[in-house]
């Protein structure tokens, strides 16, 4: 039933040529996984073609805005059947602001403060130096 809504709306292949070795389906398939598990592209099984062809077709339809189209006439479809809800609800009881928001200083925590003519480092006159005599 997915399969049968998302097929008209795929695009048709423009060059002549040899046919292709994968069907749509099958690289489509391949990039679902590899979107789903997260996995690196070369860990795609074969059973879905090359991780190369699988990773092109994704590329291509990227840079060409297919997969915007396909989104938006999928939407299309579900809202026209009524299956969409279009309410947003923002519940501010669970917004949390970011800790510069809240007065909280920019740059860390805030350093001690230190008397002057105090170091927490050995000094370093000349009767302290090492080899002074």
């Amino acid at each position: 039933m997915q399969w049968a809504r998302l097929a008209p709306l795929l695009p048709t292949g423009k060059k002549p040529g040899r046919p292709p070795t994968h069907s749509k389906r099958q690289l489509i398939n391949g990039i679902r996984w590899r979107t789903r598990t997260g996995a690196p592209w070369r860990d795609v099984p074969a059973r879905f073609g090359p991780w190369q062809t699988v990773y092109g077709l994704f590329r291509r339809w990227q840079r060409d805005g297919t997969w915007q189209h396909l989104l938006t006439a999928l939407q299309a479809q579900a809202d026209a059947n009524g299956l969409i809800t279009w309410d947003v609800s923002v519940d501010s009881t669970i917004a949390r602001a970011h800790q510069h928001a809240a007065g909280a200083r920019k740059k860390g925590t805030p350093k001690k403060s230190r008397r002057v003519g105090t170091s927490s480092s050995p000094p370093t006159t000349r009767s302290a130096a090492p080899g002074a005599g």
